[in-house]
């Protein structure tokens, strides 16, 4: 894997080296202070639904930019393509997940509709510049995605449950945890969680059922935030005849900042 260069724009940088195959990894505590997207693609027919859905819950699906339909390339992120800009893809016909590209320009069509939606990786550089670690960043993986059983508020065709993200904080940092992502509402906000995760759904918090788990410490509580992985679920859950969504943990890094 490819050191990502230090330029004026490094969410440019990484947009390129994921374009050119050179990055496939998770885009976590990469672009420090830009805003990371998590991608939904959905046919026109079911665009509408999915913008009342993303409306009706806007604490997993804040919306970041809804490109029109056809269109590839975002007023977020300049000359940067949808297609191929992503460091992995998910393709899924039915409900069923088919297969995990690095490229769908193959899959494109003139009918298809782009929304990118707020991601919890973005308030990760407030968090550790209040003096808050993540652990998840430190040993390099994929943060830990849970699905719960928080019902999401549907429309149309598009209905399920609330998937989160969960980061281990040491007790005395909590409130201070929740005071830093509120501030952060189009990333997902405050936490809607926070302590045993059997109270949600979640049976074993070292068995995610997306990205990888972390280690629980003593003096560590387990907080959850809402998760732009919720649409890949719901999507799941409502058998959608064919969408495109990023790989969990793998987003589309814009050109915008956090705050």
């Amino acid at each position: 894997m490819k050191t990502i260069s230090a330029t004026n724009n490094p969410a440019a940088a990484l947009r390129a080296l994921c374009r050119s195959g050179d990055f496939n990894g998770p885009t976590a505590g990469y672009a420090d202070d830009h805003v990371q997207a998590n991608l939904m693609i959905v046919p026109k027919e079911y665009a509408f639904d999915f913008l009342l859905f993303c409306q009706r819950n806007p604490k997993p699906c804040p919306l970041v930019e809804v490109l029109e339909p056809g269109q590839f390339e975002p007023r977020s992120a300049l000359k940067a393509d949808l297609r191929t800009d992503l460091p992995a893809y998910r393709i899924f016909e039915g409900g069923q997940l088919k297969e995990e590209v690095t490229d769908i320009s193959a899959y494109w069509r003139d009918d298809l509709v782009s929304f990118l939606i707020g991601c919890s990786f973005s308030f990760e550089s407030a968090l550790i510049e209040g003096g808050i670690p993540l652990r998840h960043i430190e040993q390099q993986r994929n943060v830990a995605m849970y699905k719960t059983n928080m019902p999401c508020v549907p429309a149309g065709r598009f209905t399920g449950n609330a998937v989160v993200s969960m980061r281990p904080i040491k007790s005395q940092d909590v409130a201070r945890a929740v005071e830093i992502t509120a501030r952060l509402p189009q990333v997902h906000g405050a936490p809607v969680h926070i302590g045993n995760p059997q109270a949600i759904g979640i049976a074993d918090l070292m068995r995610p059922d997306f990205g990888e788990a972390v280690e629980i410490r003593a003096d560590e509580l387990p907080v959850f935030w809402a998760c732009g992985v919720t649409p890949q679920y719901v999507a799941e859950l409502s058998k959608l005849p064919f969408c495109i969504t990023h790989a969990p943990g793998k987003m589309f890094v814009t050109d915008r900042l956090n705050e």
